[in-house]
């Protein structure tokens, strides 16, 4: 029952943060739908851990199915619109970008190991992150908890920072790149457009990260 009353509070926040974020645009869904939920469950007294236990491994599950199901939305890219090398040129220095930065602001804390391998997956959506640190025997929850935040935070900074730009495919691509599942769900609210190419920007950079990571993580190690 617990688990029914969780994913129902959880559909309410969201539904509700939705209508919220379409009169008061500055803030994605995703962050009233945090806010709201918090507050409904500190109204009805029910502990954020205890709600945490009940549909974790639910939403875990289906997490998978919706990241894969965002290969559908790619079929309808208009390949041949696309310039390919600068794509490519794009992609290579996302994926490496989104790896080496965090490490070095890391190691320039002084953090610690297992601390610098969560940050290395900050910019790959969650199911991929959760695989490649299994690899890395990084923490699952640090690693989460980083990948959620950036996501959060890529998608509350977005309308600031793509203000000036209107192309739909640069504001979809930095979505998907910068702020991963989150940032793709805020892409389609803002068009059919950004959202295509904010799946093709998330999912192409999670693939290649997810191949060249683990082969070179023992070097990047080794040397931080």
């Amino acid at each position: 029952m617990s688990t029914i009353v969780g994913i129902v509070l959880t559909a309410v926040a969201y539904l509700v943060g939705k209508q919220c974020a379409l009169r008061w645009s500055k803030l994605p869904a995703i962050i009233w739908a945090v806010v709201l939920l918090l507050i409904l469950l500190k109204l009805i007294n029910w502990s954020y851990i205890d709600y945490r236990d009940h549909v974790q491994p639910y939403f875990n599950h289906l997490l998978g199915y919706v990241t894969v199901a965002l290969a559908v939305p790619l079929a309808t890219v208009q390949w041949r619109d696309i310039a390919t090398k600068p794509i490519i040129l794009i992609m290579l220095f996302a994926s490496t970008s989104a790896v080496l930065l965090p490490v070095g602001l890391a190691y320039m804390f002084h953090l610690s190991e297992s601390t610098m391998t969560a940050f290395a997956m900050r910019a790959v959506t969650t199911p991929v992150a959760l695989n490649i640190a299994a690899v890395l025997h990084a923490p699952l929850s640090l690693v989460s908890l980083i990948v959620i935040l950036s996501g959060v935070v890529g998608a509350a900074a977005a309308p600031l920072l793509l203000k000036q730009i209107d192309d739909e495919r640069a504001i979809g691509l930095a979505l998907g790149l910068a702020a991963h599942a989150i940032g793709t769900a805020q892409a389609w609210q803002h068009s059919a457009v950004a959202g295509r190419f904010a799946a093709l920007g998330m999912s192409v950079n999670a693939l290649l990260t997810a191949l060249w990571l683990p082969l070179v993580w023992p070097w990047i190690d080794l040397y931080v």
